[in-house]
């Protein structure tokens, strides 16, 4: 996909493709190589994750612009991006000169958003997940007994139980696995 996309680019006369890279761990180091305008990357990318790639971006790079275009159109991913300080946030199911022209936008200062993420990211609310919650989710995701999930965190049994608890609790389910189930619909694992 990354080559198909890259080389659709290409075409485009004023858009010239400087590096790819495989895994989000490589993308700091195409960006002190290249010194790119734009970088476009993907919420989930091996090693290190897009939106972290992103947050890096913006304190080693802050000249240079992120699009992240994704198939992951979570409300919760949409707000980690812009926390993040993406300059966009497209799924990836439009035509490329529609992205070419979000890039054009974007080097031009503008904020892109897909507008249907964007209405969904404004009534589904905050991620109410801590962060121990979501890793106790995580872990529980694959049905996970409580006790390899306690040694897997190096918790007590007792606080596992507590976290899956308040994540039910939180978001409104009957059980972790529906409570995973959901935390990962709204982007917040």
């Amino acid at each position: 996909m990354r080559g198909a996309l890259a080389l659709l680019l290409s075409m485009e006369p004023d858009i010239e493709i400087v590096a790819q890279v495989g895994s989000g761990d490589a993308v700091l180091s195409a960006c002190l190589e290249t010194e790119p305008d734009v970088a476009l990357l993907d919420i989930e990318m091996p090693g290190l994750s897009g939106l972290a790639a992103a947050r890096l971006m913006r304190e080693q790079f802050p000249t240079c612009r992120v699009v992240i275009v994704t198939t992951f159109g979570r409300p919760g991913y949409l707000r980690d991006a812009m926390d993040a300080g993406v300059s966009a946030f497209v799924v990836k199911d439009g035509p490329v000169d529609q992205l070419a022209g979000i890039i054009r936008r974007v080097l031009a200062g503008d904020q892109v958003i897909d507008p249907t993420l964007a209405v969904a990211a404004l009534t589904s609310g905050r991620n109410p997940l801590t962060d121990r919650e979501r890793d106790v989710l995580v872990a529980a995701v694959d049905g996970s007994p409580v006790g390899e999930i306690a040694a897997h965190l190096n918790l007590s049994k007792s606080t596992v139980r507590n976290y899956l608890s308040s994540a039910i609790q939180k978001t409104a389910t009957r059980n972790r696995i529906e409570a995973a189930q959901r935390a990962r619909d709204n982007g917040w694992l």
